[in-house]
């Protein structure tokens, strides 16, 4: 008989998925059949698994992705600018162990936050860290933390991120404030982490969007020469849904 003193240890040992396979082996009667060995090999195996699971979980839950999306999810036909093969290469997520970028570019409604979170959600799969954010709004997080003295910690945060996508980028022009705290983040991460940047933008366009030539050489350098590139094409992916959900008459 299991004792209660035992189990609270297992507790106390945070090994609660140990713990709950220890009380199944003894209600069931055919793991007596199984060598100690083995039934131990078992308790490991459990403990590892939901403690991957958890992991994964809570990376995904603090990736904040703006809507569920997965690769299995995603419609990779040849229309919409998706090559199968490069896509699932993608989703293996070897660009993001080499610290290379990903730039998903594409007008409005092409499905660009869809790929983008589908993107992340593999990341976080493979047990990236990964954090989603608009653009504007982690911008305006950046400017609230000169206010408050929190920046140097911010940016801390930031660099530790395997995966940072930034949404909606270069939809507004940005003020040399901002040119310079994304430089400081990109600074931080070339080399040793991955961006995924989502744009309705051109790339060409990119450099008169910024205000000073040299900013924008030196921010740009850092994001486009070490990127893959997906160039999403058709029709608006928001009309086709709205569409099928209307009901037919």
């Amino acid at each position: 008989m299991l004792t209660q003193p035992l189990l609270d240890k297992l507790v106390q040992l945070r090994l609660p998925a140990f713990r709950d396979g220890l009380q199944e082996q003894e209600r069931n009667p055919q793991y007596a059949q199984l060598s100690f060995e083995e039934r131990l090999a078992l308790l490991v195996d459990l403990e590892c698994t939901r403690r991957h699971d958890r992991r994964i979980h809570n990376r995904i839950r603090a990736a904040g992705f703006p809507q569920p999306a997965s690769i299995e999810d995603l419609d990779m036909t040849t229309a919409r600018g998706l090559e199968r093969r490069f896509v699932l290469e993608l989703a293996h997520c070897a660009w993001i162990t080499s610290h290379l970028n990903l730039l998903v570019l594409g007008p409005t409604g092409s499905g660009k936050t869809f790929v983008a979170a589908a993107l992340g959600l593999a990341a976080c799969r493979s047990d990236h860290s990964v954090r989603y954010y608009r653009t504007s709004r982690l911008l305006y997080q950046l400017a609230q933390s000169h206010s408050d003295g929190s920046y140097p910690a911010l940016l801390a945060s930031l660099d530790k991120i395997d995966l940072i996508i930034l949404d909606d980028w270069m939809r507004d022009p940005l003020t040399p404030a901002e040119t310079r705290d994304l430089l400081e983040i990109f600074d931080d991460r070339f080399g040793h982490s991955s961006t995924l940047v989502a744009s309705q933008v051109p790339v060409a366009d990119w450099f008169t969007r910024l205000p000073d030539p040299t900013l924008a050489d030196s921010l740009l350098d850092r994001i486009i020469h070490n990127a893959h590139r997906i160039n999403l094409k058709g029709d608006s992916q928001r009309k086709k849904r709205a569409a099928s959900s209307m009901p037919s008459t």
